[in-house]
């Protein structure tokens, strides 16, 4: 396809189309390519980009969360970056109502809202919508984390067992940031979240999503790729970025900003739990598995459209697709 200039870009008209607004999802694992083809698409169509990233969102966490440089961003901006403090949560129903938010302004605008990244479950919440949970209750969530400092995640995980056996059986017992919501909404409301969950229907967006996912022929080639973005971190000061996050927030270890991987094995060296030297292959064997989850995820549940990450022209081909949906 011949490369298109940003001042002529294709246009596209939900209201020819006939069809709900147009949204594109750029889904794969980590190391699979995600942000060059998203930043092809940019360059070609008119596309703003929305990250789908829940390590992303932490402010001043660059380097182990891979987010695009600053040159990158002012050309291309990336909605849903850089949202909140590490000292902070962020939550799949937050997610989907800022990306839902986000979309409209990009629809209204007449352009087509493009979400890339590697947080599948939220995809998959704004696929396929969420219960209407209560609001998180801050005295209570507080509270749970005393308890938790004091008793260990474990006892929270075996106090939800009695509460809310359907949930806590999905839930591991160091999993703090679910038990904490779980045990949370039990303590507010007097009933389950899998109650709730079961009664409320959810509700998919008003949207016609193309899904394209980014999956390796070779999942070798995958690791190599992991292995030398992880030493590529390294190299680029990501203990130091850790080092400096600590001197500028109040942080603990079961914050997700500190349980992101990457940071969560940088923060256990800088704590002594292994030896420094474990640290690389500790920080590429922990990548690999968010890898697999990722793969997991998208082969069971999203079901995309698949493209060979590994394919050396795998941006032709998904802008090859991506082109039939533009006038």
């Amino acid at each position: 396809m011949k490369k298109q200039e940003i001042g002529d870009r294709p246009r596209f008209s939900a209201e020819n189309r006939g069809l709900s607004p147009i949204s594109l999802l750029l889904m794969g694992p980590t190391a699979s390519g995600k942000t060059a083809v998203a930043l092809e698409l940019a360059a070609r169509f008119p596309v703003d980009i929305i990250s789908v990233d829940s390590a992303q969102v932490f402010r001043d966490m660059d380097i182990g969360t891979a987010k695009p440089d600053r040159a990158t961003l002012a050309r291309f901006p990336h909605r849903l970056i850089d949202l909140i403090t590490p000292e902070e949560r962020y939550s799949a129903a937050r997610f989907r109502s800022d990306a839902l938010a986000a979309m409209a302004e990009i629809t209204a605008a007449g352009r087509v809202p493009l979400l890339v990244g590697g947080t599948m479950l939220y995809f998959k919440a704004l696929l396929e919508g969420l219960a209407d949970l209560p609001q998180a209750d801050p005295e209570v969530r507080a509270a749970i984390d005393r308890e938790a400092l004091e008793r260990g995640w474990p006892a929270i995980h075996a106090e939800l067992a009695r509460l809310d056996p359907a949930t806590a059986a999905r839930l591991k017992p160091n999993d703090s940031q679910r038990l904490q919501r779980a045990l949370e909404i039990c303590r507010t409301t007097g009933r389950t979240m899998s109650e709730l969950l079961t009664e409320q229907q959810a509700r998919p967006p008003p949207y016609t999503f193309l899904k394209i996912g980014l999956l390796p022929s070779e999942r070798g080639v995958l690791h190599q790729r992991i292995a030398q973005r992880f030493e590529a971190m390294l190299a680029a000061g990501l203990e130091d970025e850790v080092r400096q996050l600590k001197q500028r927030y109040q942080l603990h270890a079961d914050l997700p900003s500190m349980r992101s991987v990457g940071y969560r094995q940088v923060w256990e060296a800088q704590a002594g739990l292994f030896p420094r030297a474990e640290l690389r292959d500790r920080g590429i064997f922990a990548t690999r598995q968010l890898a697999k989850r990722q793969i997991t995820w998208l082969t069971n549940t999203l079901k995309p459209e698949v493209f060979d990450c590994l394919d050396p022209i795998l941006a032709q081909k998904v802008m090859d697709r991506v082109k039939s949906l533009f006038a």
